[in-house]
């Protein structure tokens, strides 16, 4: 019987992406994909450091694994990710979960063969962690979940300390590749099926390469690459959205009509507190100049709820904002305090109580948007990239607009990969039912 691995993600693109390069170092060193965590030879937790949820969910799949691992000498347990660079989560680790075989950490993922292979040949524990890394890796083997697109990453770690943010202590100094090793992984990409890429950083926009060629120039590189058809990128920071990569919208007809604009709250004093470096006044002059370039963008967001002192008329600015922008989606999340970050320390945290009614509300008010900019939709063309088989109906194909909205429809699993017409005839409030033309 052949080995086999099991990978469980927890956390961002990012993270998945990871995954997927060890993935793809596993199956070059002779392991098997495998979708059950019982029937691998070693069983991998890549963790995420950002939201309290994903260490309990963490500590939850971790502890499933004991008794196979304690009763099967040839089960290798690995742990990495972003958790592993905190050494208070690595003492705990060592203290609690003493049958974990491989630790490692978010600056060495490339050295992840060595490491199983130092395991398995000495029969011992194995950790390292590295605090950052001097050069970015290049071009590592990759496990891709999908045939016909692929993350791409452009730029490594984060300088911009949100004070409520993990990310600059685990992820490390921010680091760009060079504009001409992401081509020719994006053309090699392409060459093996590819049809769409998604550009991944912490902040993509401040992106520079050696030669002090930045971003919009990379989106415009790509653009030119024959056989590409759709260009994504996330995640954008406000505070380095230029006007020239406003106007690449316009220019680059592969450039998806989609952005993810986070914005965290909408209270000029709370985005002060939490260090974003725009107010918001200037936000909503962004959105206002990305709608005038291109009208029927679609727009998603983050929103933290409860940061510490955040008072009604703070979340109330914050309310304002989704109605004024009308995003078509946002990803929602509760405060929680991050050990070792400023906003950790605050003394004016906010009860759970209040939060949660105030996440309450935002949601409401959230999903009426969204229901509303849905059905504008109803009747709609749209080129629609064909994912795979719908979860809820496996008589239907699922797939995203260039707006990143997802429709379901009834076809054929030969479309998956393909870019089809699809018109909408049915609007719901995450999604939209669409029929092939």
């Amino acid at each position: 019987m052949s080995n086999k691995y099991h990978i469980i993600t927890f956390g961002c693109q990012m993270n998945e992406h990871d995954s997927e390069n060890i993935g793809g170092m596993l199956e070059d060193m002779g392991y098997e994909n495998c979708d059950d965590k019982d029937n691998a030879n070693i069983v991998i937790l890549n963790t995420c450091s950002i939201r309290e949820h994903a260490d309990e969910r963490f500590y939850g799949k971790l502890g499933q694994l004991k008794k196979k691992r304690l009763g099967d000498p040839n089960y290798v347990v690995a742990v990495c990710g972003c958790m592993m660079q905190q050494e208070h989560i690595v003492k705990n680790m060592k203290k609690k979960f003493p049958w974990v075989d491989i630790i490692f950490g978010t600056h060495n993922i490339e050295e992840f063969p060595r490491l199983l292979q130092t395991c398995m040949e000495k029969r011992s524990k194995v950790k390292e962690i590295l605090s950052d890394r001097d050069l970015v890796p290049e071009r590592l083997p990759s496990s891709r979940l999908y045939k016909y697109k692929s993350f791409v990453n452009i730029t490594y770690g984060c300088n911009n300390f949100c004070t409520y943010c993990i990310v600059p202590y685990t992820r490390g100094r921010e680091k760009s590749r060079s504009i001409d090793s992401v081509i020719s992984e994006v053309k090699f990409l392409v060459a093996d099926g590819v049809k769409e890429i998604t550009y991944l950083g912490q902040n993509v926009n401040s992106f520079e390469d050696p030669d002090g060629r930045d971003f919009t120039d990379l989106i415009y590189e790509t653009n030119k690459i024959e056989g590409l058809e759709r260009i994504r990128f996330m995640t954008s920071h406000p505070k380095d959205l230029s006007d020239r990569l406003i106007k690449a919208y316009a220019d680059c007809d592969k450039l998806c009509n989609y952005i993810h604009l986070p914005v965290q709250s909408g209270s000029t004093e709370v985005l002060k507190r939490m260090n974003r470096k725009y107010d918001r006044d200037r936000y909503l002059g962004i959105v206002r100049k990305i709608k005038e370039m291109v009208p029927d963008i679609t727009i998603s967001t983050d929103i933290i709820v409860g940061f510490p002192g955040e008072t009604e008329e703070n979340f109330s600015d914050t309310l304002d904002m989704i109605k004024e922008v009308k995003y078509d989606s946002a990803f929602t999340f509760l405060y929680s305090i991050r050990k070792g970050t400023p906003a950790g320390e605050y003394d004016d945290q906010i009860p759970e109580k209040i939060k949660h009614e105030r996440f309450d509300r935002l949601l409401n008010d959230i999903n009426k948007i969204t229901a509303d900019k849905n059905r504008e939709y109803v009747g709609r063309i749209e080129k629609v990239l064909v994912e795979g088989i719908s979860k809820n109906n496996k008589s239907k194909l699922v797939g995203r607009t260039e707006g990143f909205k997802l429709v379901s429809f009834f076809g054929e699993a030969n479309l998956i990969g393909e870019i089809i017409s699809v018109r909408i005839i049915n609007a719901n409030t995450f999604s939209l039912e669409g029929e092939m033309l």
